[in-house]
């Protein structure tokens, strides 16, 4: 091979490294926020735009969540987010923004019911205020959004629609919505592995719509929220037609339509697996991403 050649192929391989430098952003996946509330650190990943370490401008963000079993790790790992919106953001699908992946464990993302797990304290009084001390972020409702599948999707539902001030849109995939019926028939055994921390041991039947269950009951919350509460945040709602979860989500749809609340509902083909969710998650920065830009 000549020089002059040699010369030519590595300006094309320089060129095409820093052309995928410049469209990947970087992943942080073991950072940590210290919690007096919660009495331990909290693990969060967090995905920066390829323009964050170049760049002095703030960026918009979005709380990602994740399902009961996985972990801060689980949109990364499984739902390859940061592939989706490196392409997303290329192309102009989705505006540059921040990503945080927080730990939530089997908490529901809410306080439970005997005091000792406050999970939903923590992520407004300490979470969020450290997310955005410790990165570039545009910190006002216009610019935050919270997005999430099952347990997820469940905060993501919780969080938005008791705190509609935190919030411009919201993006539930496959959420954990239940009606008070079906939470009373939750199975024992699935009751005692997956509730039973956060809404009370050995409940059964009606026991089980206690306190804590009335407080953080979606298709419950709808109903005593007024019609502009819940119109100031965008919901966007989104269950595959052979989860068993599409019942309550569903239901939602059809109380928000009741309430004349404009919201995006989708019925897509398929499962509650990662397979539906790596196909939403584009759709749902989209739809969140949309907040962030002036019409």
């Amino acid at each position: 091979m000549s020089t002059i050649k040699r010369i030519l192929l590595l300006c094309l391989l320089s060129i095409s490294v820093s052309a995928f430098a410049q469209t990947t952003g970087k992943v942080i996946e073991e950072q940590y926020v210290k919690s007096d509330i919660l009495n331990h650190n909290v693990k969060y990943a967090v995905y920066l735009p390829a323009d964050y370490e170049t760049s002095n401008r703030t960026y918009p963000v979005v709380y990602l969540l994740h399902g009961y079993g996985d972990d801060h790790t689980g949109w990364l790992q499984f739902g390859e987010v940061n592939r989706y919106a490196d392409k997303a953001i290329a192309d102009g699908t989705i505006p540059p923004m921040i990503i945080v992946m927080p730990d939530a464990g089997t908490s529901w993302y809410i306080n439970a019911y005997n005091g000792k797990q406050s999970y939903e304290d923590f992520f407004f009084k300490e979470f969020i205020p450290a997310i955005e001390n410790e990165f570039r972020i545009k910190g006002t409702k216009q610019y935050r959004g919270v997005a999430g599948l099952s347990m997820g999707g469940f905060g993501t539902l919780e969080y938005s629609i008791k705190h509609p001030d935190m919030f411009s849109a919201a993006a539930a995939l496959s959420a954990a919505v239940r009606t008070d019926e079906d939470f009373m028939a939750v199975t024992d055994e699935r009751w005692k592995e997956a509730y039973s921390k956060v809404f009370g041991p050995e409940l059964k039947g009606k026991e089980r719509l206690n306190a804590t269950w009335q407080a953080n009951s979606i298709l419950g919350l709808v109903q005593i929220k007024t019609t502009d509460e819940l119109k100031s945040v965008r919901y966007w709602i989104d269950c595959g037609d052979d989860d068993a979860l599409s019942k309550g989500n569903s239901l939602l749809h059809i109380a928000l339509t009741e309430k004349k609340v404009p919201h995006e509902f989708r019925i897509r083909d398929g499962a509650h697996n990662w397979t539906y969710w790596r196909t939403g998650i584009t759709d749902a920065l989209a739809f969140i991403g949309d907040s962030f830009r002036q019409k």
